[in-house]
């Protein structure tokens, strides 16, 4: 059975399901940042994925930062599975700005997290819905 990691499940919202993984957001406001988790038990690498999830999970690493990338009109999409943290699989996928508030540095490390006031949080989870709509 697949559990989301307690890490994952305290600093995130619940944003979509797609066919293989669960959808959330960041709650950081700074940054445009869902994450993406296969809803495979005892997943840690990329590696332990199925052939066939692999690929699903490569096109909805795809899809997802393409239309990140066209709803925020990001200048460049990050996409990383780091892991040291919280070791489920998990990819992030940020959407960034030069403007933002850790460019051109990774995200990781750059002051404290700026949590989202309720209204803001269902605007941004309603977009992003919107957004994967059909993926």
């Amino acid at each position: 059975m697949f559990d989301l990691h307690p890490r994952l499940a305290s600093d995130t919202f619940d944003v979509y399901a797609l066919p293989l993984s669960r959808v959330l957001l960041m709650n950081d406001a700074r940054y445009p940042w869902i994450i993406l988790v296969p809803a495979r038990p005892g997943l840690v690498e990329l590696h332990d994925l199925t052939d066939d999830d692999y690929a699903l999970l490569s096109g909805e690493i795809r899809n997802a930062s393409a239309r990140m990338a066209t709803l925020f009109g990001a200048h460049k999409m990050n996409v990383a599975a780091l892991g040291n943290m919280v070791p489920q699989l998990h990819i992030h996928v940020i959407a960034r700005q030069p403007d933002d508030a850790a460019w051109p540095a990774l995200v990781w490390g750059k002051g404290d997290a700026l949590p989202y006031e309720a209204a803001a949080a269902e605007d941004r989870l309603r977009q992003i819905r919107d957004a994967l709509d059909g993926l």
